[in-house]
């Protein structure tokens, strides 16, 4: 499988931001507010990805990958490289979806009391797509398994 491309998820990113500031700024008088934790539930998957990386970069670099008790048992690094790359696309998707947001209401935001009071949580949505795209690319980085170099260690 081959790693992420950050042109793709930039092609998205902006794909998604060109989408959303074209909707919003037809439809912005029909949404809701935005509260400051609208996008706040990313990065509570964006911390779980960052500590699974951890474990999983642990366990491969202790060479402790395997059936046995322990140890990391290979389709879980599947899981999780799985988990890593469609993370990824959802923080890029969810990261210009925030981006047209913002693009709408900054200028807004002087003259319009509604686009003033959703800034706050468009920036925390935006904040967290961007954490949750870091913290995916980081699990894909930890389950890489080490090159083989002839000289193993002893377990």
């Amino acid at each position: 499988m081959t790693a992420t491309r950050i042109r793709d998820l930039l092609g998205l990113a902006g794909f998604a931001a060109l989408a959303t500031w074209l909707l919003v700024r037809s439809f912005y008088g029909a949404l809701p507010p935005i509260h400051a934790f609208a996008g706040a539930s990313l990065y509570v998957v964006a911390i779980a990805e960052a500590m699974l990386g951890f474990v999983i970069r642990s366990r491969i670099e202790k060479l402790r990958v395997g059936d046995g008790p322990n140890q990391l048992h290979p389709i879980t690094a599947a899981r999780a490289l799985a988990l890593a790359k469609a993370s990824a696309l959802v923080g890029a998707a969810a990261t210009g979806v925030w981006l047209g947001f913002l693009l709408h209401i900054v200028p807004l935001a002087s003259s319009v009391r509604a686009a003033s009071s959703d800034r706050a949580g468009v920036i925390v949505g935006l904040v967290a797509a961007f954490a949750l795209v870091g913290a995916a690319l980081w699990l894909e980085r930890c389950c890489r398994t080490p090159t083989d170099s002839g000289e193993r260690p002893e377990r």
